[in-house]
């Protein structure tokens, strides 16, 4: 995959690194510890700086999480 063009906008620089950030929301989600929210996270290779971007979730990939945490 092709990196798109970054310009950080802490320091400046053009290089970074791409990731996944999961997380619950919600009383029921942290109860039963399913991480109903994902994020992409972007960060600058120079300074660190983070940006999070809002990914949408399934309800088959939020059951799958909750019957394998059960175990």
């Amino acid at each position: 995959m092709e990196k798109q063009l970054y310009t950080c906008v802490k320091c400046g620089g053009h290089s970074y690194s791409r990731d996944q950030l999961q997380a619950t929301g919600g009383t029921f989600a942290k109860l039963m510890d399913v991480q109903n929210k994902k994020f992409m996270t972007i960060s600058c290779d120079n300074c660190g700086y983070t940006e999070l971007y809002k990914m949408q979730t399934s309800t088959g990939m939020n059951i799958l999480d909750f019957l394998m945490s059960s175990n």
